[in-house]
Order: structure tokens, then sequence, then C-alpha cells
């Protein structure tokens, strides 16, 4: 089987739905999360749903881009790589998240318990260290970049638009917790979900037809060579 540009830009588009259903899957009946809740196995599947979640994502986006450079221009760029940079960052939290936090949660439950509270949009009792600012960068790179790449991929016309505007209202979504706090925010992963799996689609179908078209385009070449009569 041949490797071809197509075939990975569909590719692309799988990965963007299977993390989009995964990232809706895994905030599904979530426990509280605390130092004892790290230890278990739930945890640990949890985890590996995120981790995998974001390698796919990150996966999903970057064919995103590259089927539309060119109609992105220069705002598709920034987007793309403050966006990736997010899921980069995701991905680093997460597997910190899924092979430390557990070894330690034992020996330094205060320090974890502290780590969750930030990784929730609380607040540490004490210093966590370099994972601090991990975070707050994730935090910003994610929905900076998200709403920016959002912006580009409305303006290129290239995939479904509405998926694009669910982006945009993803990233910006956790701004209302500051004023409905009681909510909760788990919730605002879900217009992200679904737009990573309406967004994995459009790629995928749309690369489908391209290539539809391809071949009945060669089937034609064959049928009425050129200077037939």
């Amino acid at each position: 089987m041949s490797i071809t540009a197509t075939k990975l830009t569909r590719a692309a588009g799988l990965s963007a739905i299977a993390a989009g259903l995964l990232f809706a899957a895994v905030q599904i009946n979530h426990p509280h999360l605390d130092a004892t809740f790290v230890t278990t196995t739930e945890w640990t599947v949890r985890q590996g749903m995120k981790v995998l979640m974001a390698a796919l994502a990150l996966v999903g986006i970057t064919g995103m881009y590259l089927r539309q450079t060119k109609e992105t221009g220069v705002l598709g760029l920034f987007g793309y790589v403050l966006f990736s940079a997010g899921y980069l960052a995701m991905l680093s939290v997460e597997t910190i998240a899924m092979v430390v936090l557990p070894s330690i949660a034992e020996s330094a439950p205060g320090y974890v318990n502290d780590v969750l509270a930030v990784s929730t949009n609380g607040s540490a009792a004490g210093d966590i260290g370099l994972i601090q600012p991990l975070i707050s960068f994730m935090g910003i790179a994610y929905l900076g970049g998200g709403l920016l790449f959002a912006i580009a991929l409305f303006r290129a016309k290239i995939l479904v638009r509405w998926s694009a505007v669910l982006l945009a209202v993803g990233a910006l979504a956790p701004i209302a917790i500051l004023v409905l706090p009681q909510i909760n925010f788990r919730l605002f992963a879900l217009p992200n979900a679904v737009a990573l799996v309406a967004l994995g689609f459009s790629l995928w179908r749309e690369q489908r037809t391209v290539t539809g078209q391809s071949v009945h385009k060669a089937a034609s070449s064959s049928l009425h060579p050129a200077g037939a009569k």
C-alpha cells in the first residue's frame, strides 16, 4: 500500500475524531480528584485516555493545518503553533500525572492534592515547583491557540465552518467559570470534544471526495485518451 498525502490527511481526520470521542468519554462520571484516587486503577485508565487523546488531537490539528496552509495564512500558522504547544504541554502534564503522581501519593499527599487543585482551576496551598508554570502555559496556549486556530479555520472555508465556531466557543467557555463557578468545569470540555469530532470528520470526508474525484478523472482519461476520436 502506497502512502500518499491524501491518505495521511484522512488518517489525521480519523485521529481528530478519536481524540474528540476520548475527550468526551473521559469526562463521564469523573470522580473527585484527590491523592487517594490517584492510586487507583481507574486513575491510570483515565490518564492513559487523556495522554492518548492529546497525542491524537495533535496529529489531527496538524493534518488540518497542513491541508489548508495557504488558506489560513499567518493567522493559521500562529494559531496552529500555539494550539499544538498547548496540546504538547497537555501531553506532558497528563503523562506526569499518570506516571509520577501515583508514585508519591502516599509519601507526599499534600503536594499531589495541590497539583490536582491547580489542574482543575483551583489554587495550591504550597509550592508545586515547575509544574505550576507548565499548567499555566498549557491553559494559555490551549485556549489562545484554539481561538486563533478556530478563526483561521473559519476564514479558510475548507472544513465545515460551524465546527470552527464550536472550537472558538470551547476556547472561550472557561471564562464562564469566573461568572458561574458553581457549574462543573468539565462541561466546558464538551464543545472542544464535539469540535474535534466534527472537524476530523469534515477533513476525512473532504479528502475522501478528493480521492473519488481523482479516481473518476483517471478512469475518464483511460476511457478517453488524449487524441482519441
